[in-house]
């Protein structure tokens, strides 16, 4: 039969490039500001470096709070008026850069693509629950985690260069979405062509496993807290030991593909560690930041940095893929939801926790952050050993 196995029937590859297209998305907000921040201040004279922060930290800081609410909606709405709506106002917000005359109207746009990206961010993983199972859902997973973090990568590098020709271009990565709301259509139609059960879409019997849930919330927290300090400070790092920003934005991008790599070949990684799985990704993450602690050496850091990045590209969709199994079908998104807030609570604290390093221990460098995050994630590790044990 044509079509891609979903575990539970077939969909067209249209309806899979439908799904892929809206995890894309969700690694794109704010994105396009970085490229142009140190622009921003010329072209707008007025503007404060407080309102050109703005620009950056308000998607994530409105994303929080609709995607608890898209979850929340998500067993009282239809999940197709949720993504016209949600792609809709993401679309639009990219659009509207290109009008804006002020940092003000800048700053307002910012605000309508934090509540657009927020409305879609849950659905791009509880589509994959809805149409996949079994191991095909796994895998599903690790694609989804693997196109998130190329699109991170991708788009990056676009922004960036588009930046070097017109400083309103890098939002053109923004209207991408226009891709995934004309596919949202063969999303729709997949529905007929897999067994999509009534649990779906009516109350369940059964609740969600909250515990179980907080523990993974926390897990996803705690990783993605301790691999941001690659992205706020290995570029500076690497500048102060004389490299230039193209080595720097190499080194990045690196860590961004190992972080892929995992995905794509996530159920060989489960079949292999099992259960596991989160030690060894604590593991490489911690011996990772040690490594870039202790070593001038490019060669050193780039390994570090993929040790970094395998780890996290293992756990995150490991950690999908356990919390779409923790509640029924009808609460799935909602589950998810919740941890899909963790990863921006972790973006919009870390810089705060790299700046309470410094002045807890009075040295304000770049490096020590990678020391204190490689004990916090060595500790971890071990609480995660001693409960095991504990249990036996």
């Amino acid at each position: 039969m044509n079509g891609i196995n979903t575990g539970k029937g077939y969909i067209t590859r249209w309806a899979l490039m439908g799904i892929w297209s809206v995890s894309a998305l969700t690694s794109l907000p704010g994105l396009a500001i970085s490229p142009i921040s140190e622009k921003l201040s010329t072209i707008f004279p007025s503007a404060t470096e407080l309102d050109i922060q703005l620009l950056s930290t308000l998607p994530s800081l409105f994303i929080i709070p609709f995607i608890l609410l898209a979850g929340f909606l998500s067993n009282k709405v239809a999940y197709t008026k949720l993504l016209y709506i949600g792609l809709s106002i993401f679309l639009l917000s990219g659009a509207l850069y290109f009008v804006c005359d002020t940092i003000g109207q800048m700053i307002i746009v910012s605000v309508l693509l934090g509540v657009g990206a927020g409305i879609i961010i849950p659905l791009s993983t509880s589509l994959v629950s809805m149409f996949f199972s079994g191991k095909q859902r796994t895998r599903q997973f690790g694609y989804v985690s693997a196109i998130t973090n190329i699109a991170l990568v991708v788009a990056t590098a676009v922004a960036g260069w588009l930046a070097d020709i017109q400083w309103r271009l890098p939002f053109l990565v923004y209207l991408v979405s226009l891709l995934s709301l004309l596919l949202v259509p063969a999303i729709k139609r997949g529905e007929k062509t897999v067994s999509m059960s009534r649990e779906q879409t009516v109350e369940s019997a059964y609740p969600i496993d909250y515990r179980s849930l907080l523990k993974y919330m926390l897990y996803y927290l705690l990783i993605t807290y301790l691999v941001m300090v690659v992205n706020i400070n290995l570029p500076f790092q690497l500048g102060k030991l004389g490299y230039d920003s193209g080595i720097s934005g190499m080194v990045v991008s690196v860590f961004f593909v190992a972080m892929m790599l995992p995905g794509l070949f996530i159920n060989r990684i489960i079949a292999v560690l099992g259960r596991n799985i989160l030690l060894w990704a604590l593991l490489l993450i911690s011996l990772g930041l040690a490594d870039v602690y202790f070593n001038d050496s490019l060669a050193f850091i780039i390994i570090g940095s993929v040790a970094i990045g395998f780890g996290y590209g293992m756990a995150q969709p490991y950690i999908y893929d356990v919390t779409a199994s923790l509640a029924p079908p009808a609460k799935v998104t909602y589950a998810l939801a919740l941890l899909m807030t963790m990863n921006y609570v972790a973006i919009l604290v870390s810089p705060f926790g790299v700046e309470a390093v410094g002045d807890i221990t009075g040295h304000k460098g770049y490096l020590l952050p990678f020391l204190v995050n490689s004990f916090i994630a060595f500790v971890a590790l071990l609480s995660l050993l001693l409960r095991r044990w504990l249990r036996k």
